[in-house]
Protein backbone atom coordinates (compact mmCIF):
# COMPACT_ATOMS: atom_id res chain seq x y z
CA UNK A 1 0.00 0.00 0.00
CA UNK A 2 1.51 3.82 -0.52
CA UNK A 3 2.34 6.00 2.15
CA UNK A 4 -0.30 8.77 2.98
CA UNK A 5 0.42 11.53 4.50
CA UNK A 6 -1.49 13.53 7.09
CA UNK A 7 -4.31 12.21 10.00
CA UNK A 8 -6.77 10.02 8.38
CA UNK A 9 -10.37 11.78 7.62
CA UNK A 10 -13.15 10.68 5.59
CA UNK A 11 -11.98 12.57 2.26
CA UNK A 12 -11.34 10.85 -0.11
CA UNK A 13 -13.06 7.20 0.26
CA UNK A 14 -15.29 7.48 -2.72
CA UNK A 15 -15.28 4.21 -4.76
CA UNK A 16 -14.41 2.13 -1.35
CA UNK A 17 -15.68 -1.52 -0.82
CA UNK A 18 -15.01 -2.88 2.06
CA UNK A 19 -16.76 -6.08 3.99
CA UNK A 20 -16.14 -5.84 7.48
CA UNK A 21 -16.21 -9.29 8.85
CA UNK A 22 -16.23 -9.19 12.94
CA UNK A 23 -15.56 -11.84 14.77
CA UNK A 24 -16.52 -12.00 18.12
CA UNK A 25 -19.67 -10.11 16.71
CA UNK A 26 -21.19 -11.19 19.95
CA UNK A 27 -19.38 -8.63 21.91
CA UNK A 28 -20.34 -5.99 23.87
CA UNK A 29 -17.20 -4.20 21.98
CA UNK A 30 -18.87 -4.65 18.68
CA UNK A 31 -22.04 -3.16 19.41
CA UNK A 32 -21.24 -0.32 21.57
CA UNK A 33 -17.98 0.90 19.41
CA UNK A 34 -17.55 -1.00 16.42
CA UNK A 35 -21.03 -0.87 14.54
CA UNK A 36 -21.25 2.86 15.53
CA UNK A 37 -17.83 4.03 14.44
CA UNK A 38 -18.54 2.25 10.90
CA UNK A 39 -21.63 3.93 10.67
CA UNK A 40 -20.06 7.28 11.41
CA UNK A 41 -17.79 6.42 8.97
CA UNK A 42 -20.65 6.25 5.99
CA UNK A 43 -22.32 9.16 7.64
CA UNK A 44 -19.17 11.40 7.24
CA UNK A 45 -18.45 9.97 3.44
CA UNK A 46 -21.97 10.25 2.57
CA UNK A 47 -22.28 14.09 3.58
CA UNK A 48 -19.12 14.90 0.71
CA UNK A 49 -21.02 13.13 -1.61
CA UNK A 50 -18.37 10.01 -1.90
CA UNK A 51 -20.11 7.51 0.07
CA UNK A 52 -18.58 4.31 0.63
CA UNK A 53 -19.62 0.69 0.20
CA UNK A 54 -19.73 -1.47 3.81
CA UNK A 55 -20.67 -4.26 4.61
CA UNK A 56 -21.13 -5.87 8.24
CA UNK A 57 -20.67 -9.79 8.54
CA UNK A 58 -21.18 -10.64 11.82
CA UNK A 59 -19.35 -13.74 13.24
CA UNK A 60 -19.52 -15.78 16.50
CA UNK A 61 -19.40 -19.33 17.72
CA UNK A 62 -23.00 -19.21 18.58
CA UNK A 63 -25.46 -18.99 15.18
CA UNK A 64 -27.59 -16.24 15.29
CA UNK A 65 -30.67 -16.12 12.83
CA UNK A 66 -30.01 -13.20 10.42
CA UNK A 67 -33.07 -10.91 11.40
CA UNK A 68 -31.43 -10.96 14.81
CA UNK A 69 -28.60 -9.80 13.76
CA UNK A 70 -29.88 -7.04 11.65
CA UNK A 71 -31.76 -6.23 14.14
CA UNK A 72 -28.99 -5.26 16.51
CA UNK A 73 -26.98 -3.37 13.96
CA UNK A 74 -30.01 -1.13 13.34
CA UNK A 75 -30.78 -0.89 17.26
CA UNK A 76 -26.80 -0.27 17.44
CA UNK A 77 -26.60 2.82 15.05
CA UNK A 78 -29.93 4.07 15.63
CA UNK A 79 -28.93 4.60 19.53
CA UNK A 80 -25.50 6.23 18.40
CA UNK A 81 -27.51 8.49 16.31
CA UNK A 82 -26.70 7.65 12.84
CA UNK A 83 -28.30 8.79 9.97
CA UNK A 84 -31.72 6.82 8.85
CA UNK A 85 -30.33 6.35 5.16
CA UNK A 86 -27.02 4.45 6.76
CA UNK A 87 -28.81 2.83 9.48
CA UNK A 88 -31.29 1.22 6.42
CA UNK A 89 -27.73 1.11 4.40
CA UNK A 90 -25.86 -0.97 6.52
CA UNK A 91 -28.39 -3.03 8.71
CA UNK A 92 -30.63 -4.55 5.62
CA UNK A 93 -27.36 -6.51 4.12
CA UNK A 94 -25.98 -7.30 7.39
CA UNK A 95 -25.34 -11.26 7.35
CA UNK A 96 -24.39 -13.33 10.38
CA UNK A 97 -22.13 -16.57 9.83
CA UNK A 98 -21.51 -18.64 12.55
CA UNK A 99 -17.34 -19.44 13.04
CA UNK A 100 -15.49 -20.94 15.33
CA UNK A 101 -12.01 -17.98 14.58
CA UNK A 102 -9.99 -21.53 15.60
CA UNK A 103 -11.21 -23.07 12.47
CA UNK A 104 -9.86 -22.80 9.17
CA UNK A 105 -12.37 -23.87 7.31
CA UNK A 106 -15.13 -22.13 9.15
CA UNK A 107 -12.55 -18.86 9.21
CA UNK A 108 -12.85 -19.85 4.92
CA UNK A 109 -16.54 -19.79 4.65
CA UNK A 110 -16.76 -16.28 6.48
CA UNK A 111 -14.36 -14.89 3.71
CA UNK A 112 -16.33 -16.16 1.19
CA UNK A 113 -19.00 -14.91 2.53
CA UNK A 114 -18.07 -11.19 2.29
CA UNK A 115 -19.24 -9.71 -0.91
CA UNK A 116 -16.27 -7.13 -1.27
CA UNK A 117 -12.65 -7.03 -0.21
CA UNK A 118 -12.40 -8.32 3.49
CA UNK A 119 -11.71 -6.82 6.47
CA UNK A 120 -11.47 -9.63 9.06
CA UNK A 121 -11.32 -7.86 12.54
CA UNK A 122 -10.87 -9.64 15.65
CA UNK A 123 -12.78 -8.59 18.57
CA UNK A 124 -12.05 -11.66 20.65
CA UNK A 125 -10.01 -12.48 23.93
CA UNK A 126 -6.13 -12.15 23.67
CA UNK A 127 -5.44 -16.16 23.89
CA UNK A 128 -7.75 -16.15 20.51
CA UNK A 129 -5.06 -14.21 18.55
CA UNK A 130 -2.63 -16.82 18.24
CA UNK A 131 -5.63 -19.21 17.33
CA UNK A 132 -7.17 -17.55 14.45
CA UNK A 133 -3.50 -16.56 12.89
CA UNK A 134 -2.54 -20.48 13.07
CA UNK A 135 -6.04 -21.06 11.18
CA UNK A 136 -5.10 -18.08 8.56
CA UNK A 137 -1.78 -20.18 8.04
CA UNK A 138 -3.28 -22.85 6.22
CA UNK A 139 -5.71 -20.96 4.13
CA UNK A 140 -4.35 -19.40 0.88
CA UNK A 141 -5.81 -15.89 1.87
CA UNK A 142 -7.06 -13.01 -0.97
CA UNK A 143 -4.37 -10.47 -1.31
CA UNK A 144 -6.48 -7.76 -0.35
CA UNK A 145 -7.50 -8.85 3.04
CA UNK A 146 -7.18 -6.71 5.84
CA UNK A 147 -6.89 -7.97 9.65
CA UNK A 148 -7.62 -5.77 12.75
CA UNK A 149 -7.31 -6.68 15.75
CA UNK A 150 -8.52 -5.38 19.02
CA UNK A 151 -5.71 -4.58 22.00
CA UNK A 152 -4.50 -6.27 24.16
CA UNK A 153 -2.07 -7.64 22.01
CA UNK A 154 -1.02 -10.84 24.12
CA UNK A 155 -1.67 -10.55 27.70
CA UNK A 156 2.12 -10.41 28.22
CA UNK A 157 5.58 -9.63 26.33
CA UNK A 158 6.50 -13.46 25.78
CA UNK A 159 2.44 -13.39 24.23
CA UNK A 160 2.98 -10.34 21.96
CA UNK A 161 6.41 -11.30 20.26
CA UNK A 162 4.46 -14.73 19.73
CA UNK A 163 1.31 -13.31 18.18
CA UNK A 164 3.43 -10.59 16.05
CA UNK A 165 5.19 -13.52 14.38
CA UNK A 166 2.39 -15.55 13.79
CA UNK A 167 0.37 -12.37 12.21
CA UNK A 168 3.42 -12.11 10.61
CA UNK A 169 3.80 -15.23 9.19
CA UNK A 170 0.31 -14.72 7.19
CA UNK A 171 -0.15 -11.33 6.41
CA UNK A 172 2.30 -8.06 5.83
CA UNK A 173 2.74 -5.39 8.32
CA UNK A 174 0.70 -2.84 5.72
CA UNK A 175 -2.34 -4.67 5.77
CA UNK A 176 -2.51 -5.29 9.63
CA UNK A 177 -3.78 -3.10 12.23
CA UNK A 178 -3.31 -3.59 15.71
CA UNK A 179 -6.34 -1.86 16.79
CA UNK A 180 -5.75 0.75 19.96
CA UNK A 181 -8.91 3.25 19.13
CA UNK A 182 -6.68 6.12 21.56
CA UNK A 183 -4.83 6.35 18.72
CA UNK A 184 -7.64 8.15 16.62
CA UNK A 185 -8.35 10.34 19.57
CA UNK A 186 -8.33 13.55 18.63
CA UNK A 187 -6.59 14.72 21.91
CA UNK A 188 -3.76 12.51 21.25
CA UNK A 189 -2.85 12.98 17.54
CA UNK A 190 -3.53 17.11 18.62
CA UNK A 191 -0.84 16.84 20.55
CA UNK A 192 1.61 16.31 17.54
CA UNK A 193 0.05 20.03 16.45
CA UNK A 194 0.32 21.83 19.88
CA UNK A 195 3.79 20.43 20.22
CA UNK A 196 4.91 20.92 16.87
CA UNK A 197 3.27 23.82 15.75
CA UNK A 198 3.65 26.27 18.31
CA UNK A 199 7.69 27.42 19.25
CA UNK A 200 6.37 28.93 21.98
CA UNK A 201 5.74 25.20 23.59
CA UNK A 202 8.07 23.62 21.95
CA UNK A 203 11.07 25.76 22.88
CA UNK A 204 10.36 24.58 26.49
CA UNK A 205 8.96 21.11 26.00
CA UNK A 206 12.16 19.53 27.69
CA UNK A 207 13.67 18.86 31.29
CA UNK A 208 15.03 22.32 31.62
CA UNK A 209 11.38 23.72 31.71
CA UNK A 210 9.13 20.44 33.02
CA UNK A 211 9.61 19.61 35.85
CA UNK A 212 6.47 16.51 35.78
CA UNK A 213 3.90 15.37 33.04
CA UNK A 214 0.91 13.09 34.70
CA UNK A 215 -1.46 11.48 31.90
CA UNK A 216 -4.45 10.35 33.84
CA UNK A 217 -7.97 8.74 32.62
CA UNK A 218 -9.84 8.07 35.96
CA UNK A 219 -13.93 7.62 35.36
CA UNK A 220 -17.10 7.28 37.11
CA UNK A 221 -18.11 3.76 36.02
CA UNK A 222 -17.62 0.65 37.39
CA UNK A 223 -17.69 -2.62 35.83
CA UNK A 224 -21.43 -1.37 33.78
CA UNK A 225 -22.21 -5.95 33.19
CA UNK A 226 -17.76 -6.19 32.09
CA UNK A 227 -16.50 -8.09 35.07
CA UNK A 228 -16.28 -11.39 32.70
CA UNK A 229 -13.19 -9.18 30.84
CA UNK A 230 -11.94 -6.70 33.61
CA UNK A 231 -11.75 -9.24 36.41
CA UNK A 232 -9.03 -10.85 34.52
CA UNK A 233 -7.79 -7.82 32.97
CA UNK A 234 -7.04 -4.88 35.48
CA UNK A 235 -6.73 -1.09 35.12
CA UNK A 236 -2.49 -2.01 33.95
CA UNK A 237 -3.74 -4.08 31.35
CA UNK A 238 -6.48 -2.74 30.27
CA UNK A 239 -5.36 1.47 30.28
CA UNK A 240 -1.89 1.85 31.12
CA UNK A 241 -0.09 -0.87 29.30
CA UNK A 242 -1.90 -0.24 25.73
CA UNK A 243 -3.96 3.54 25.99
CA UNK A 244 -1.80 5.81 27.94
CA UNK A 245 1.82 4.39 26.56
CA UNK A 246 0.30 5.52 23.52
CA UNK A 247 -0.26 9.26 24.59
CA UNK A 248 3.04 9.16 26.01
CA UNK A 249 4.11 8.85 23.00
CA UNK A 250 3.16 11.60 21.83
CA UNK A 251 3.83 13.40 24.62
CA UNK A 252 7.21 12.51 24.62
CA UNK A 253 8.67 11.67 21.40
CA UNK A 254 11.12 13.38 19.02
CA UNK A 255 10.12 15.72 16.28
CA UNK A 256 8.74 13.20 13.11
CA UNK A 257 10.03 14.85 9.68
CA UNK A 258 6.81 13.54 8.28
CA UNK A 259 3.14 12.94 9.77
CA UNK A 260 3.47 9.51 8.21
CA UNK A 261 2.80 6.36 9.23
CA UNK A 262 6.31 5.56 8.97
CA UNK A 263 7.70 8.46 10.62
CA UNK A 264 5.34 8.59 13.35
CA UNK A 265 6.16 4.66 14.60
CA UNK A 266 9.78 4.89 14.03
CA UNK A 267 9.72 8.26 16.71
CA UNK A 268 6.67 6.28 19.01
CA UNK A 269 9.23 3.14 18.44
CA UNK A 270 12.37 5.02 19.67
CA UNK A 271 10.69 6.98 22.62
CA UNK A 272 9.00 3.86 24.08
CA UNK A 273 12.66 1.75 23.49
CA UNK A 274 13.79 4.07 26.37
CA UNK A 275 11.16 4.11 28.90
CA UNK A 276 11.32 2.40 31.72
CA UNK A 277 10.00 2.31 35.65
CA UNK A 278 11.47 5.11 37.79
CA UNK A 279 14.87 3.91 38.85
CA UNK A 280 13.85 0.37 37.27
CA UNK A 281 11.89 -0.41 40.52
CA UNK A 282 8.72 -2.17 40.42
CA UNK A 283 7.82 -1.25 43.90
CA UNK A 284 7.28 2.75 42.64
CA UNK A 285 3.84 1.19 41.02
CA UNK A 286 0.51 1.56 43.08
CA UNK A 287 -2.54 -0.58 42.90
CA UNK A 288 -5.89 -0.46 44.38
CA UNK A 289 -9.35 -1.46 44.62
CA UNK A 290 -12.60 0.42 45.38
CA UNK A 291 -14.67 -0.86 48.45
CA UNK A 292 -18.62 0.89 48.78
CA UNK A 293 -19.48 3.90 48.54
CA UNK A 294 -21.54 6.70 46.12
CA UNK A 295 -20.48 8.08 43.04
CA UNK A 296 -22.09 11.17 42.11
CA UNK A 297 -24.65 9.83 44.33
CA UNK A 298 -25.12 5.87 42.74
CA UNK A 299 -24.14 3.53 45.47
CA UNK A 300 -21.10 1.29 44.47
CA UNK A 301 -21.13 -1.90 46.28
CA UNK A 302 -16.94 -3.39 46.77
CA UNK A 303 -15.36 -4.54 43.71
CA UNK A 304 -15.10 -7.54 45.38
CA UNK A 305 -18.90 -8.20 45.78
CA UNK A 306 -19.86 -7.14 42.44
CA UNK A 307 -21.42 -10.00 40.32
CA UNK A 308 -18.72 -12.24 38.32
CA UNK A 309 -15.56 -10.97 40.00
CA UNK A 310 -13.60 -13.58 41.60
CA UNK A 311 -11.69 -11.49 44.70
CA UNK A 312 -9.17 -14.11 44.59
CA UNK A 313 -7.63 -12.83 41.55
CA UNK A 314 -6.45 -9.64 43.54
CA UNK A 315 -7.68 -7.66 40.35
CA UNK A 316 -6.75 -3.80 40.56
CA UNK A 317 -9.32 -0.96 39.62
CA UNK A 318 -7.01 1.60 40.05
CA UNK A 319 -2.86 1.78 38.53
CA UNK A 320 -0.66 4.06 38.91
CA UNK A 321 2.75 4.14 36.82
CA UNK A 322 5.93 6.22 37.58
CA UNK A 323 8.08 6.11 34.86
CA UNK A 324 11.51 7.62 33.14
CA UNK A 325 12.37 8.32 29.53
CA UNK A 326 16.34 7.77 29.03
CA UNK A 327 16.68 11.12 26.68
CA UNK A 328 18.50 14.41 26.91
CA UNK A 329 14.95 15.89 26.84
CA UNK A 330 13.65 14.41 29.24
CA UNK A 331 16.56 13.28 31.83
CA UNK A 332 15.31 13.23 35.48
CA UNK A 333 11.55 14.26 34.65
CA UNK A 334 9.03 11.89 35.97
CA UNK A 335 5.91 10.38 33.96
CA UNK A 336 2.75 9.67 36.19
CA UNK A 337 0.35 7.60 34.58
CA UNK A 338 -3.23 6.70 36.24
CA UNK A 339 -6.47 4.95 35.90
CA UNK A 340 -9.27 3.98 37.87
CA UNK A 341 -12.49 3.26 37.65
CA UNK A 342 -15.67 4.26 40.48
CA UNK A 343 -13.52 7.95 40.82
CA UNK A 344 -15.20 10.87 42.28
CA UNK A 345 -14.53 13.72 40.00
CA UNK A 346 -12.85 12.03 37.86
CA UNK A 347 -9.54 13.54 35.70
CA UNK A 348 -9.10 12.61 32.23
CA UNK A 349 -5.93 14.77 30.75
CA UNK A 350 -2.43 15.39 30.17
CA UNK A 351 -0.66 17.47 32.68
CA UNK A 352 2.57 19.18 32.01
CA UNK A 353 3.81 20.69 34.92
CA UNK A 354 6.47 23.30 34.40
CA UNK A 355 8.76 24.60 36.92
CA UNK A 356 8.96 27.48 38.88
CA UNK A 357 10.49 30.61 37.21
CA UNK A 358 12.96 32.78 39.24
CA UNK A 359 11.18 35.84 40.00
CA UNK A 360 13.23 39.01 40.44
CA UNK A 361 13.27 40.31 44.16
CA UNK A 362 9.81 42.25 44.80
CA UNK A 363 7.86 39.95 43.04
CA UNK A 364 6.60 36.59 45.64
CA UNK A 365 5.13 34.07 43.20
CA UNK A 366 3.93 31.51 45.88
CA UNK A 367 3.85 27.75 45.54
CA UNK A 368 2.11 28.04 42.47
CA UNK A 369 3.63 26.93 39.09
CA UNK A 370 2.45 27.00 35.40
CA UNK A 371 0.40 23.85 34.10
CA UNK A 372 -0.50 22.90 30.60
CA UNK A 373 -3.87 20.81 30.57
CA UNK A 374 -4.76 18.78 27.73
CA UNK A 375 -8.52 16.98 28.12
CA UNK A 376 -8.42 13.31 26.76
CA UNK A 377 -11.86 13.36 26.10
CA UNK A 378 -12.71 16.88 24.67
CA UNK A 379 -9.17 17.66 23.39
CA UNK A 380 -9.37 21.32 24.89
CA UNK A 381 -6.62 23.02 26.05
CA UNK A 382 -6.61 25.07 29.45
CA UNK A 383 -3.04 26.80 30.48
CA UNK A 384 -2.22 27.96 33.98
CA UNK A 385 0.26 31.20 33.86
CA UNK A 386 1.44 32.87 36.51
CA UNK A 387 0.64 37.45 36.66
CA UNK A 388 0.59 40.25 39.01
CA UNK A 389 -2.00 40.08 41.52
CA UNK A 390 -5.13 42.74 41.00
CA UNK A 391 -4.85 43.74 44.42
CA UNK A 392 -1.49 43.31 45.07
CA UNK A 393 0.92 43.83 42.17
CA UNK A 394 3.87 42.73 43.45
CA UNK A 395 2.28 39.35 44.23
CA UNK A 396 1.86 36.71 41.38
CA UNK A 397 -1.65 34.70 40.69
CA UNK A 398 -2.67 31.84 38.98
CA UNK A 399 -4.45 32.60 35.47
CA UNK A 400 -6.24 30.10 33.52
CA UNK A 401 -6.70 30.17 30.31
CA UNK A 402 -8.94 27.67 28.46
CA UNK A 403 -10.12 26.97 24.63
CA UNK A 404 -12.04 23.76 23.55
CA UNK A 405 -11.60 23.00 20.12
CA UNK A 406 -14.63 22.61 17.47
CA UNK A 407 -16.03 18.95 17.95
CA UNK A 408 -14.32 16.81 15.55
CA UNK A 409 -16.78 14.95 12.95
CA UNK A 410 -15.05 11.22 13.60
CA UNK A 411 -15.25 9.49 17.37
CA UNK A 412 -11.90 7.96 18.13
CA UNK A 413 -12.84 4.14 16.36
CA UNK A 414 -14.21 6.22 13.38
CA UNK A 415 -10.98 7.49 12.76
CA UNK A 416 -9.03 4.54 12.91
CA UNK A 417 -11.86 3.00 10.90
CA UNK A 418 -10.89 5.98 7.70
CA UNK A 419 -7.79 4.75 8.17
CA UNK A 420 -8.23 1.07 7.44
CA UNK A 421 -10.28 2.40 3.80
CA UNK A 422 -7.39 4.79 3.26
CA UNK A 423 -4.73 1.58 3.71
CA UNK A 424 -2.92 4.08 5.99
CA UNK A 425 -1.59 2.32 8.94
CA UNK A 426 -0.62 5.90 10.92
CA UNK A 427 -3.36 4.97 13.56
CA UNK A 428 -2.70 1.62 14.07
CA UNK A 429 0.03 0.39 16.74
CA UNK A 430 3.25 -1.14 15.23
CA UNK A 431 4.31 -4.71 15.84
CA UNK A 432 7.73 -3.27 17.89
CA UNK A 433 5.73 -0.74 19.71
CA UNK A 434 3.23 -3.01 20.87
CA UNK A 435 6.37 -5.16 22.54
CA UNK A 436 7.68 -2.32 23.87
CA UNK A 437 4.42 -1.52 25.54
CA UNK A 438 4.44 -5.10 27.29
CA UNK A 439 8.52 -4.94 28.34
CA UNK A 440 7.88 -1.26 30.24
CA UNK A 441 4.89 -2.91 32.17
CA UNK A 442 6.36 -6.33 32.62
CA UNK A 443 8.40 -6.12 36.14
CA UNK A 444 5.51 -4.45 37.20
CA UNK A 445 2.75 -7.73 36.45
CA UNK A 446 5.52 -9.98 37.86
CA UNK A 447 5.57 -7.97 41.07
CA UNK A 448 2.15 -8.05 40.78
CA UNK A 449 1.15 -11.87 40.37
CA UNK A 450 3.94 -12.48 43.73
CA UNK A 451 2.39 -10.73 45.61
CA UNK A 452 5.37 -8.06 46.39
CA UNK A 453 3.48 -4.78 45.91
CA UNK A 454 0.14 -4.38 48.30
CA UNK A 455 -2.87 -4.26 46.88
CA UNK A 456 -4.73 -1.02 48.58
CA UNK A 457 -8.09 -0.07 48.79
CA UNK A 458 -10.03 2.97 48.07
CA UNK A 459 -14.18 4.45 48.86
CA UNK A 460 -15.76 4.61 45.75
CA UNK A 461 -16.41 8.35 45.07
CA UNK A 462 -13.04 9.21 46.12
CA UNK A 463 -10.18 10.66 44.42
CA UNK A 464 -7.90 7.25 45.27
CA UNK A 465 -6.29 5.96 48.37
CA UNK A 466 -5.00 8.65 50.72
CA UNK A 467 -1.17 9.50 50.01
CA UNK A 468 -1.51 8.98 46.37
Amino acid sequence: MSQHTGIPTAEGLASTARTFAILGANGDLTERLLIPALGQVVDAARERRNPVALSIVGAARSPQPTDEWRALVRQSLGDAGISAATVDELSSTALFVPTDASDPEQLAALLAACESSPVLYIALPPAMGLKVAAALAELDLPDDLVVAIEKPFGEDLEQAVALNEALAAVIPEDRLWRIDHFLGNAATYGLLGLRFGNRLLEAGWDAESIEKVEIVYEEELGLEGRAEFYDGTGALRDMLQSHLLMVLAFAAMERPDSVDATAVHDRMAEVLGVTRLWHDDPATASRARYTEGRVDGKFFPSYVDESGVDAEQGTETLAQLLLQVDTPRWAGVPFVLRSGKAIGSPRTEVAVHFRRAEVPTGLSAGSDDGVLLVSLETGGVGLDILVNGSRDSGSLEKLGLDAIPDEVELGAYARVLAGILHGDTLLSVRGDIAEQCWRIVSPVVTAWADGVTPLEEYEAGSSGPAGW
